[in-house]
C-alpha cells in the first residue's frame, strides 16, 4: 500500500520533561503581579495558563516524534496527514498517542527488461524523399514572397490576403482597445482578431467593403460593462492582395542564404530532413520502450503525485498557449483562461498519472543499475533539449529544477 498509518507513542517521561521545561521558560517570562520575574508558583502558572501550555507542548513533540517514528520505520513520506495539532490533548502525568498517516512512494517490483529477454523494437523504415525536399523548398518560396494589390473588383477568396481596419462598438461607442489599421490577413488561415474569425464574412467582398459583425458576450463575462451586451465589429476591406511566388532558380537559392546554387540548397535541404528524421527515429524507439515498460508494470500510485504533476502540465500548457496567443485587445480573455484550466484539469490527468508512474519505473532502474549522471553530462543534455524545443537554456533548468516529470523524462 502507498498510505501507511503510524501510530506514535511519546513516554510518560519525556510528556512530563517537556511539561516542565515549558513551565520553566513561561516562569521566567510571565509577569504576575505580586511576585517577582521568575518567582511565581508553578501552581498559580498552572491555573492560568494549563491549555496554552499543553498546545505548546504538543506543537515541540509532535514533529520531534513523528520524525523519529518515519527513520525509524525506514520510509521517505511524499504526503503527511496529521490530525490539527490545536485538537490534540495531552497531560503531564502520562504517555502521549497520536497518529500520523503518510503516503509513500510505493515498492516496484520491476519486470526482466534485460538480455536474454530484451525489450524489442519495430523497426522503422521511413526515409527522406524528394516530395519532402520539394515541400520544403515550397515553404521557403511562401516565406520570401511578396504581395501584390490584385485588380480592382477582385473578390475574396482563400489565398487571398486582406489589409483590414477593424474597430468594436458596444453600444454605438467605441470600445477601448479594439481599434486595428492595416491589419493583414490571410483569407483561410482561420486567425482569430479580437476573438472572431473572420473568413467567411469576407469571402466574397471586395476591397472597400464594409462588414458588421455582431458578437455577444456571455451573462458571466467578468467585466461587468460588457456582460450580457453585444460588440459590433465594424470591418473595413482596405486592400485585397495577392502572394507572388520567386521563381525557383539560383538567384532565388542565393537569396535564401549562403547557397550558391539552387542544387546547393536542395541538398542542404535534404541533409537536415535527414538529421531530423534521424532525432524522430530515436524518440520513437524511445517511445516504444517506455510504452513497454509502463506495460510490464503495475502497481497503485500515490494520487499526490499524480496531483502535483497535473498541476504542472496545466501551468506549462497554459504559459505556452497564453504566451503564442496573447493578444491585449482580447476582451473575454480572462474568462476563457478559467474554462481552459478547468477542461485541462481533466484532460491531462491521464497524461500526468502515466508521467508519474514512468518516473517511479525509471527511478527503480537508475537505483537497481546503480547509473550516475555527471553534473557535465546534465548540463549537455540541458543545452541540446533547449536547442530542440528552441527555448532559453535557463528555462529548461527551471522546467527541471520544478521536478516536472515531463523533463526528468526528456533526461
Amino acid at each position: 500500500p502507498v498510505k501507511r498509518s503510524l501510530k506514535i507513542e511519546v513516554p510518560e517521561e519525556a510528556v512530563k520533561s517537556e511539561f516542565q521545561k515549558v513551565y520553566a521558560q513561561l516562569r521566567r517570562q510571565a509577569k504576575i503581579p505580586g511576585f517577582r520575574p521568575g518567582k511565581a508558583p508553578i501552581a498559580l502558572l498552572e491555573k492560568r495558563y494549563a491549555d496554552l501550555v499543553e498546545q505548546d507542548v504538543v506543537q515541540r513533540l509532535v514533529p520531534d516524534y513523528y520524525q523519529r517514528a518515519v527513520k525509524e520505520a525506514g520510509v521517505v513520506p511524499i504526503l503527511v496527514d496529521i490530525p490539527p495539532l490545536e485538537r490534540m490533548k495531552v497531560k503531564s502525568n502520562s504517555p502521549f498517542t497520536f497518529t500520523a498517516t503518510v503516503e509513500i512512494k510505493p515498492t516496484i517490483q520491476l519486470g526482466d527488461y534485460r538480455p536474454p529477454n530484451p525489450i524489442s523494437l519495430k523497426r522503422d523504415a521511413r526515409t527522406v524523399t524528394e516530395d519532402q525536399v520539394e515541400k520544403a523548398l515550397q515553404s521557403l518560396r511562401e516565406q520570401h514572397a511578396e504581395l501584390d494589390v490584385v485588380p480592382e473588383g477582385t473578390p475574396l477568396r482563400e489565398g487571398l490576403h486582406a489589409v483590414l481596419s477593424i474597430e468594436g462598438f458596444v453600444e454605438d461607442r467605441p470600445l477601448e482597445g479594439t481599434q486595428k489599421k492595416g491589419h493583414l490577413l490571410h483569407i483561410g488561415s482561420k486567425s482569430p482578431i479580437l476573438g472572431v474569425e473572420l473568413d467567411e464574412y469576407l469571402i466574397g467582398k471586395q476591397a472597400g467593403d464594409i462588414i458588421d459583425i455582431p458578437q455577444p458576450f456571455p451573462p458571466n463575462h467578468p467585466d461587468p460593462h460588457l456582460a450580457g451586451k453585444t460588440m459590433v465589429l465594424k470591418v473595413t476591406i482596405d486592400a485585397v492582395k495577392e502572394q507572388k511566388l520567386p521563381e525557383l532558380d539560383d538567384e532565388f537559392a542565393k537569396d535564401c542564404g549562403d547557397y550558391d546554387s539552387l542544387e546547393h540548397l536542395k541538398t542542404t535541404i535534404n541533409t537536415q530532413l535527414e538529421n531530423f528524421l534521424k532525432q524522430d527515429l530515436e524518440e520513437g524507439y524511445k517511445d516504444q520502450v517506455i510504452e513497454r515498460l509502463l506495460q510490464m508494470h503495475h502497481f497503485e500510485i500515490p494520487e499526490v503525485l499524480i496531483e502535483r504533476e497535473l498541476q504542472t502540465l496545466i501551468r506549462q500548457k497554459m504559459l505556452k498557449d497564453h504566451r503564442h496567443a496573447h493578444r491585449e485587445d482580447d476582451v473575454e480573455e480572462p474568462l476563457r483562461l478559467q474554462e481552459e484550466a478547468k477542461r485541462l484539469q481533466q484532460e491531462l490527468h491521464p497524461e500526468a498519472k502515466r508521467r508519474v508512474k514512468l518516473s517511479l519505473i525509471l527511478d527503480a532502474i537508475v537505483q537497481k543499475e546503480g547509473l550516475h549522471v555527471t553534473e557535465d553530462e546534465v548540463n549537455a543534455e540541458i543545452q541540446k533539449l533547449a536547442t530542440s524545443l528552441k527555448l532559453p537554456v535557463g528555462e529548461i533548468q527551471r522546467m527541471v529544477e520544478a521536478g516536472g516529470q515531463g523533463a526528468q523524462e526528456e533526461f
